[in-house]
């Protein structure tokens, strides 16, 4: 049997190398306890299989697949940690409703959990999200409205582009006019792609919900101990982030 990991969620080329140096302590460590881990992480794989592979020893996903189904296949063993970022709060992350810097004032995100929904501004614009199984980018920005008694018609259209990364170049380039993007990968975008995020604003929050969790096949549950002490020993995770909170 020939294990495999992946670090897909927040893995853009720009930063495989710190993906990379991310994974090679916890594969160290699982071949200390006996376990033979992959020597490289898996790439340019179809996740909805990969996820489900009984091969998979580590790897992270997102809660919406999750919640449609995905925790039948896996388990999970850490919560990625949103601390450094603006909108983050440990494993709880908020998306960044980002629009063009004439739509608009500039929004903080807040030190609670609540959302900050700017519903006027929202209103017939175009919605652009990375798919529909994302908690950040269309799950959380369609339960926040839902609590407020709107849904998607409250956009004149809404389409996806696949990814955060696309969404946002999309509002750049004015194809679009709104998107949820989740706190880390706004990060990454101003990072990596200065010019368009320098058009761009958040123009409000979603409320805080549980990050990216780190999974296991179930099938390897045997493993469970030894990646989860792999994980605190790295540092990738730590011992209050193991535990899920709930998502709201």
């Amino acid at each position: 049997m020939s294990l495999i990991a992946a670090l897909p969620m927040y893995d853009w080329p720009e930063v495989h190398h710190e993906v990379d140096a991310q994974w090679r302590p916890i594969r160290d460590l699982l071949r200390q306890d006996g376990i033979d881990a992959p020597d490289e992480l898996t790439r340019d794989a179809d996740l909805a299989v990969l996820w489900r592979s009984p091969d998979l020893i580590f790897a992270q996903t997102c809660w919406g697949p999750m919640e449609l189904g995905l925790s039948e296949d896996v388990l999970v063993v850490g919560q990625s940690d949103y601390e450094p970022f603006e909108g983050g709060s440990g494993p709880l992350y908020s998306s960044a409703f980002l629009m063009r810097k004439d739509e608009g004032s500039p929004i903080e995100a807040p030190e609670g959990t609540d959302a900050i929904v700017p519903l006027d501004l929202l209103r017939g614009k175009r919605f652009i999200y990375n798919s529909e199984d994302s908690l950040s980018g269309y799950v959380s920005p369609m339960r926040d409205l839902h609590a407020l008694g709107k849904g998607i018609d409250v956009f004149s259209e809404a389409r996806a582009s696949g990814a955060h990364r696309e969404s946002g170049l999309a509002i750049a380039r004015g194809e679009a006019d709104v998107c949820a993007c989740d706190c880390r990968s706004w990060s990454l975008f101003q990072r990596f792609e200065p010019e368009a995020a320098a058009k761009l604003h958040p123009v409000g929050w979603t409320a805080k919900r549980t990050g990216q969790p780190f999974i296991m096949a179930r099938a390897l549950e045997r493993h469970e101990p030894k990646l989860r002490s792999a994980l605190l020993e790295s540092g990738i995770t730590s011992a209050e982030l193991t535990e899920r909170p709930r998502v709201a």
